[in-house]
């Protein structure tokens, strides 16, 4: 009896209503395009954008190597082939930059403009020459950066130290991700198989 009246009392609340058949259908939303909420959306987006550069950690969060340590970094779904042959230094080098004389917040800023630098002139293979800092106060300070920023950028797809005619182990071969335009070129040159 009292679901009966919670029921009458409902439909006497919401009155004539007919059921939405498909999401969306004759629903519109209207936004108060200068509402204090988005207005605060829109300049927090701006600010982030202002301070991309700020995502990489300074040099007091980054795990410390030693100057004589071998960098070596690939993601999931890299070849060995492909990078055996970064280890083995068989890519040429297209772009290279050099850390020595730089402070960890300039190299930081540096490498990551490198990075973005090589995908967007669609250069696949980079050199970053950082030092081994054997006799510093900081040993192998810059080489322990670049060791820990590289992983966290998804443009870098492996790196590996050079080999000893690139630098050896006081600069490191990074392969880049490669861009829509040579993704393009390869599916041209190397069509898929079709099917039997």
């Amino acid at each position: 009896m009292i679901e009966e009246e919670e029921k009458k009392l409902f439909r006497e609340f919401v009155g004539d209503v007919e059921p939405v058949t498909q999401l969306g259908l004759g629903l519109k939303i209207l936004v108060d395009r200068n509402s204090p909420t988005l207005v605060s959306r829109r300049m927090a987006a701006v600010k982030v954008s202002e301070n991309e550069d700020d995502f990489l950690p300074g040099a007091e969060h980054v795990p410390r190597v030693k100057a004589l340590d071998t960098l070596s970094f690939k993601r999931d779904g890299v070849q060995h082939g492909v990078f055996r042959h970064l280890k083995q230094g068989r890519y040429s080098v297209e772009s290279s930059l050099d850390l020595h004389r730089l402070t960890v917040v300039q190299a930081r800023i540096e490498v990551l403009h490198f990075v973005r630098d090589c995908v967007a002139h669609n250069i696949r293979c980079g050199s970053i020459t950082h030092g081994k800092g054997e006799h510093r106060e900081n040993p192998a300070l810059l080489k322990s950066c670049v060791n820990y920023w590289l992983p966290q950028l998804p443009e870098v797809l492996a790196f590996h130290s050079a080999p000893r005619h690139s630098g050896g182990l006081g600069a490191t071969l990074i392969l880049l991700r490669k861009s829509e335009e040579k993704k393009a070129a390869n599916r041209m040159k190397f069509p898929e198989p079709k099917p039997l």
